[in-house]
């Protein structure tokens, strides 16, 4: 062979190489679970995942409990065969051994092929779902989804300007809280000094997001804020000491403040509600602390809210 057929060679093998593992890992903004995207796969605009540009093909990232790993590995050693015609195969990932579901279903009318992996995380278990349409499937074979199953990692951590980025608003002060975590992409967002771990409610925390809903009139939203106030997840035995209308960063707004019990321990705790409405939703922050950290706790809640701006 001449040098130059050498030569010509190498570049073909090294092209080829290159685009097979072109793709770096990704990870959707706000997940703990990253892979590298098969071709045609891009950042989801409505869930946190991947889709095709006509959005036929889905790939779904979500965290689960820390313990649903556990589960099903304890599931897969009871009866590898699985059940209903479902097999689980274990797959080994850089993040750890995964475990994966394939099965046929239907979308509507779509006939569809569904796939489903777990992953162990430190304090979650990472999980990813796939739908592929019958139209995508001789491109979205079982194999290339098996491939894209393989590169999946975890980090233990998401940037907390990434989580804040995904807000519809800006939060500009976020008081010393530490521990800031996506409750919902784009909608909901949690901001603590504890964790799942110590327990949240012993030790203050903000939830802050949109709802879709708002007070039907001015003369509606004393109701409207007490009746959302019963919904408040987490707490027990609650009973409103006031609420009252103000005004938040010139918005007409309404602050509802619950006394109530929370947790395993039945910690006694205050809450705090405050609603931005706006004309289809409203802003909501529910702020909590235990009973006796309420002096210091509300002005580090009233800061965060004080200091939340519309993203322009």
């Amino acid at each position: 062979m001449t040098p130059f057929r050498v030569l010509a060679a190498v570049a073909a093998l090294i092209a080829a190489t290159c685009s097979a593992f072109a793709a770096d890992v990704v990870f959707p903004p706000g997940a703990h679970v990253g892979m590298k995207p098969l071709v045609g796969l891009v950042r989801a605009k409505t869930f946190i995942g991947f889709e095709t540009e006509d959005q036929g093909v889905k790939v779904l990232v979500a965290d689960l409990p820390a313990d649903a790993y556990g589960e099903v590995v304890s599931a897969f050693k009871a009866n590898p065969a699985g059940s209903g015609g479902i097999k689980p195969e274990s797959l080994e990932t850089p993040a750890g051994l995964g475990y994966y579901t394939i099965e046929s279903g239907r979308d509507g009318a779509t006939n569809v092929r569904r796939y489903s992996m777990i992953l162990p995380g430190p304090t979650f278990s990472g999980y990813v779902a796939v739908q592929v349409p019958e139209n995508a499937a001789k491109i979205y074979t079982d194999d290339a989804v098996r491939q894209m199953f393989a590169t999946a990692v975890v980090r233990n951590e998401v940037p907390v300007d990434e989580q804040l980025g995904m807000m519809p608003f800006k939060i500009t002060q976020l008081s010393d809280f530490k521990n800031v975590r996506m409750l919902a992409p784009g909608a909901a967002l949690m901001i603590a000094d504890g964790d799942e771990k110590s327990g949240l409610e012993t030790k203050p925390f903000m939830i802050l997001g949109v709802i879709g809903s708002t007070a039907a009139s001015p003369d509606d939203r004393g109701r409207f804020a007490q009746q959302i106030a019963t919904t408040i997840p987490g707490i027990r035995d609650g009973h409103i000491t006031m609420s009252e209308p103000i005004r938040i960063d010139g918005q007409p707004g309404y602050e509802t403040r619950i006394d109530a019990t929370s947790g395993k321990d039945n910690t006694p705790v205050t809450v705090v509600q405050w609603l931005r409405f706006g004309s289809n939703s409203s802003m909501r922050i529910i702020a909590s602390t235990p009973r006796t950290d309420w002096e210091k706790a509300f002005p580090r809640f009233r800061a965060v809210r004080d200091g939340i701006e519309p993203r322009g």
